[in-house]
């Protein structure tokens, strides 16, 4: 059986000329139907030099089935391929951001959201019908400030079925326990909502080069609670752009190594930012 996802793939990773004009224009119109001028959620698509994966993405987005009204808005980091393009082409509002770092871009996004809450998009990530609908739903309820669900990655010639469910399987493990007393660092930008008005008041760190996800979370915690959606229909597929090792097992290794095992039982609020991480 199909996955879900698979006709996306179809367009994933090729150029926008390659992309079929009916997938264009369908797209479009779907997207002009979707588009509510009174959203109670706004769906932030971020993207620099994603005309690769942009398409794929918008055509997904294009096809959710969600009882909330939502807003789409594009927000385009200064792309030198066609990325606006797609946006203008596929049928949805954008704004150009000159200031090239995630905080930024998701930050202009954030300054032209009209909805309640505010749900991050990553252009390289392909997202499920019912996805924003289970979200939200778990987002209204009490004492929740934010939403965070999993993730997977689509099988290649580089990593088969079998490695990646092997993978996702230790690494969703160590995701739960974390989540426990440092949910924060268990959220990725590209499946992650809340609330909007708590948000415009801290704003993101856009002096960072990586990590605005994790710290407008670590932020969230003052508000209500981060709530992890582990429903199936939540987990969205994404790029292996995270992934610079050539097997999984060294990726598994090196994450281990690097995130360590003692942090898990303890919480904190206060981390110290790497002096690499700042913009220069």
């Amino acid at each position: 059986m199909a996955e879900w996802y698979e006709k996306y793939l179809s367009i994933y990773d090729k150029p926008f000329s390659e992309v079929p004009q009916e997938v264009i224009d369908g797209t479009r119109e779907r997207m002009k139907r979707l588009q509510s001028q009174e959203p109670v959620a706004s769906i932030v698509i971020v993207a620099y030099n994603e005309e690769k994966h942009l398409p794929a993405c918008l055509w997904s987005l294009s096809e959710i089935q969600c009882k909330y009204p939502v807003e789409f808005i594009g927000v385009d980091n200064e792309s030198k391929d066609r990325t606006a393009e797609i946006y203008e082409k596929m049928g949805v509002t954008y704004y150009t951001e000159h200031q090239h770092t995630c905080g930024y871009a998701r930050q202009c996004g954030l300054n032209h959201s009209k909805g309640k809450f505010y749900m991050c998009i990553d252009s390289d990530t392909i997202y499920p019908p019912h996805y924003f609908e289970v979200m939200i739903d778990h987002l209204i309820q009490p004492g929740v400030s934010a939403v965070a669900s999993l993730w997977s990655f689509y099988p290649n010639e580089r990593f088969s079925t079998f490695g990646l469910k092997v993978y996702e399987f230790c690494r969703d493990i160590y995701l739960r326990i974390q989540s426990v007393n440092r949910p924060e660092l268990s959220v990725r930008g590209m499946a992650f909502g809340f609330y909007a008005e708590y948000a415009k008041k801290e704003g993101y760190r856009v002096e960072l080069l990586r990590g605005e996800d994790g710290s407008m979370a670590l932020a969230m915690k003052k508000y209500g609670k981060i709530k992890f959606v582990y429903d199936k229909r939540c987990r969205v597929i994404t790029s292996y752009s995270s992934f610079k090792e050539s097997s999984l097992a060294k990726a598994m290794w090196n994450r281990l190594k690097s995130y360590g095992i003692f942090r898990l039982f303890y919480k904190t609020d206060h981390y110290e930012d790497a002096k690499d991480n700042f913009l220069k």
